[in-house]
């Protein structure tokens, strides 16, 4: 916040603070490496944020995790993260919102295992490397659960994402569950294949822009979250149609070959207009974040990394993409 000024401070300079003041800040928006987010990327060099008056800095986060820690310290105004990682932070009490689902995890995340490895029964009593607790275990925990198997009936060994895909490469273990680029790394190396992807688990690893409650009511952040909805729409579309280009512009963010880029699109399958109106406005559709929120919260209850009890509809708020689709904008 500006500093105050003191009583006695020359006109002229009041005038300056008040001219300097009414310009409001960019809104702070947390940016970590997945397609999905990247894209916002595209949003910012194809001029889509500047054409509908989304003035924005986005922040770039080496670690994901920071990102979520900075958005609940209120370091951001809104970042980049899952439906799973933002449980916690609403079940202890942090005014979030979600405003925006950008994706769904359409195959970019996966157990991948060795040639030997023909069904789950014969995952039974194996290795799987992933990072403990996170999507990749969820990932496990969803495909094992809808194969007639329990979370005990493999042995996790808890390893980085790119570590347990070095592991599984080098034959150090018989399973990894990895996301991309390791996923497209393994299958190149010809040593694995995919036994389950986020892709048999349809809506339940949705990526999200999630905002600090507060900012929802400031009259001028919440018109730039509108014109984020709307610059989205547009990244969404030029995507489709123009996937080189808009992999030539996220791969240059995350320093990849835009070819090798390429690839990962097909995995994760953009939200535009239709499927946001689904995902946050109709609990009833397996899609919505509201119908897929207790089934993240048991895996998460049952690993003891969330406790307390999350309202999930009060925590998804519709209003800008019921605004951006010309609808009334409350429930």
């Amino acid at each position: 916040m500006p500093r105050r000024l003191l009583l006695h401070v020359l006109t002229p300079l009041l005038f300056a603070f008040f001219t300097l003041t009414a310009t409001a800040a960019p809104l702070k928006v947390g940016v970590s490496d997945w397609p999905g987010w990247v894209a916002w990327y595209v949003a910012q060099e194809k001029g889509f944020l500047k054409r509908h008056g989304a003035e924005v800095e986005l922040v770039w986060f080496p670690n994901y995790t920071d990102s979520i820690q900075a958005l609940s310290a209120g370091q951001l105004d809104a970042n980049s993260q899952t439906w799973s990682d933002t449980l916690a932070p609403l079940a202890a009490g942090i005014p979030l919102k979600v405003v925006l689902v950008n994706d769904n995890s359409a195959g970019n995340d996966a157990l991948m295992v060795a040639p030997s490895i023909k069904s789950f029964a014969d995952l039974k009593g194996k290795s799987v490397a992933l990072e403990q607790f996170s999507i990749s275990h969820f990932v496990l925990a969803t495909a094992l659960a809808r194969n007639g198997m329990r979370p005990e009936d493999v042995k996790v060994v808890n390893l980085a994402a790119g570590d347990a895909a070095a592991a599984f490469i080098g034959g150090r273990v018989p399973a990894a569950v990895v996301w991309n680029p390791w996923v497209n790394q393994i299958q190149a190396s010809g040593k694995g294949k995919p036994l389950f992807t986020s892709k048999d688990m349809p809506g339940l690893v949705p990526d999200l822009l999630v905002a600090r409650a507060p900012v929802l009511n400031d009259a001028a952040k919440r018109a730039t979250l509108l014109g984020m909805v709307r610059a989205w729409y547009e990244t969404v579309d030029f995507i489709a149609k123009e996937p080189q280009q808009a992999a030539k512009i996220m791969a240059k963010v995350v320093g990849l070959p835009a070819p090798e880029y390429a690839t990962y699109l097909s995995g994760t399958r953009f939200f535009g207009e239709k499927d946001n109106l689904i995902a946050l406005g109709e609990p009833k559709r397996p899609e919505s974040l509201v119908a897929v929120g207790p089934t993240i919260t048991t895996f998460l209850k049952q690993n003891k990394l969330l406790e307390g009890n999350v309202d999930f509809a009060g925590a998804v708020d519709p209003s800008l993409v019921r605004e951006a689709a010309g609808m009334t904008a409350g429930p």
